[in-house]
């Protein structure tokens, strides 16, 4: 079974690592993370990823700027917003965007 992958772009290091470490402990995720809009648009380019979530440090141009760009690569991308309120939320907010599908 193939996981499903998860783009994760956050400005602060520590709390993308730990968006990234939570994310991968469910067995039908996987995580890959990026700070910087460069990072994650090279990541983006090599494999489109179904999910993006879009973490703390983002300011709303950033934000609609990588939405359009995702999503003019691949239209169907789930750009879920997550600036915190623990794994509960984390997990819920992910779940809610897959059942969109």
């Amino acid at each position: 079974m193939n996981k499903l992958q998860i783009l994760v772009i956050c400005r602060h290091v520590e709390i993308l690592a730990t968006i990234v470490r939570l994310i991968n402990t469910n067995d039908q995720w996987s995580a890959t993370g990026a700070v910087t809009d460069e990072d994650a648009l090279a990541a983006f380019e090599q494999s489109p990823f179904p999910v993006v979530l879009l973490g703390n440090g983002i300011d709303s141009a950033d934000e609609t700027k990588l939405t359009q760009t995702f999503k003019s690569i691949r239209a169907d991308v789930k750009v879920i917003p997550h600036y915190g309120g623990g794994s509960g939320l984390l997990f819920a907010e992910i779940y809610e965007a897959l059942a969109g599908r």
